[in-house]
């Protein structure tokens, strides 16, 4: 009984592998026949993703130029400002004092260059009517010239001072949008205060920074001949935003930075993109959409492709009908289901879609169709269904 059982497995293991199985994605049909497609160049479109930060046109650090305690907040976060507008007012008590003080000093300057100028006129006359010698003269010249640049000296004070004073008087040096507001009246704030009073951005028009490699970058300055042939070429991009959406307007990149990131071998481009509903907000995040358009693509399923050691091998079938492990490089983007084949395969060329576990190199096959293959599967997997399976084994058990 236990040899019938043992004879009984072993045949339903013998059934079942002349079914067929998952052996290399193809049944065992025993008559050395593998599909076989011809490569045929078509035109395909691939989108790559980069990461990408939003920044405004002109993003403006505010920052006092003088140190002191915020007396007025004159904006609130999110307002829309002009060149100029007035944003804090810092207390100014003491520059308006060093003011007055240069005034002063620019008044007694001026007194003191007048009483020069008279003295300097009637010691002329007096040079002229032979009562003073020139050593007089001289020295009335002199005292006249150190007055006038004691007078440009006060002059100049008076400049720095009121300077200072109008330091007092944060104001935006561009049109844009406030940022956050740190700091509240009473804060104490100074030129190395961190963080800045506010950012001021300019979010008529965003740019997008993101990066690629430095292989691509090569490769668009070598086919444009320079790298702002590259960038003028470069197409159209989109914005894929933070919730999934993509963004109502397409982009232009419009510079490419000259150095290369030493840390991540990447070269930075930048896409200007309009903002007409303000909906993109500096600092912001998301990915920049590049379409690719290839006329002339290879494409083959990846089921076909193996991988080994990070390399990629197709079975390539010559005029002698036997295959060959062949090498290929594919592009890096693919959409889960092909491969776009970059090199190793060409037009005209055949390989061996399904079974490609089971060959091994320089092994002749018998090249079927695709479709013969698909129905050869479909001949097979009958088995079982129709009763001749199950007519078997009532026969090993001798029911027939």
């Amino acid at each position: 009984m236990k040899i019938y059982k043992s004879f009984l497995i072993m045949a339903m293991s013998v059934l079942l592998v002349a079914c067929g199985g998952k052996g290399g994605g193809m049944p065992n049909f025993g008559d050395n026949e593998y599909p076989v497609v011809t490569v045929q160049s078509q035109s395909t479109s691939m989108q790559t993703t980069y990461p990408a930060t939003i920044k405004g046109v002109q993003d403006v650090e505010i920052r006092p130029k003088v140190a002191g305690f915020i007396t007025k907040v004159c904006v609130r976060e999110g307002q829309s400002v002009g060149a100029g507008q007035l944003l804090f007012v810092i207390d100014n008590e003491t520059y308006q004092a060093q003011v007055r003080q240069a005034q002063a000093a620019v008044n007694t300057a001026t007194a003191q260059m007048n009483t020069a100028k008279l003295t300097l006129d009637n010691n002329q006359k007096l040079f002229e009517q032979n009562v003073i010698g020139q050593y007089e003269l001289e020295s009335a010249k002199n005292t006249f010239a150190s007055a006038q640049a004691q007078l440009a000296q006060a002059r100049a004070a008076l400049a720095s001072a009121k300077e200072s004073l109008s330091f007092c008087f944060v104001k935006s040096p561009s049109a844009g949008v406030i940022g956050s507001l740190p700091y509240k009246v009473g804060a104490m704030v100074s030129a190395s205060s961190t963080p800045a009073l506010t950012t001021v951005s300019n979010n008529s028009a965003m740019e997008i920074y993101f990066s690629v490699s430095e292989k691509d970058m090569l490769d668009l300055t070598k086919t444009a001949g320079s790298a702002q042939a590259a960038v003028n070429n470069y197409p159209p991009v989109k914005l894929l935003l933070a919730d999934g959406t993509t963004y109502g307007h397409e982009g232009k990149v419009t510079k490419a930075s000259g150095v290369i990131d030493a840390a991540t071998g990447s070269v930075q481009l930048i896409a200007s993109f309009p903002n007409p509903e303000r909906l993109l907000k500096s600092g912001g995040s998301g990915s920049v959409l590049v379409q690719h358009n290839d006329n002339s693509a290879v494409i083959i399923p990846q089921s076909c492709v193996m991988e080994v050691q990070d390399k990629k091998f197709i079975y390539v079938l010559g005029k002698d009908n036997k295959v060959k492990y062949t090498e290929i490089t594919v592009d890096p983007q693919n959409d889960g289901v092909n491969f776009i084949v970059r090199s190793g395969l060409n037009g005209g060329d055949r390989y061996v879609t399904n079974g490609i576990t089971k060959l091994t190199d320089g092994m002749e096959i018998v090249p079927i169709t695709p479709e013969r293959y698909q129905q050869k599967i479909d001949e097979a997997s009958k088995i079982g269904t129709d009763g001749s399976a199950k007519g078997f084994v009532d026969a090993m058990q001798g029911k027939k």
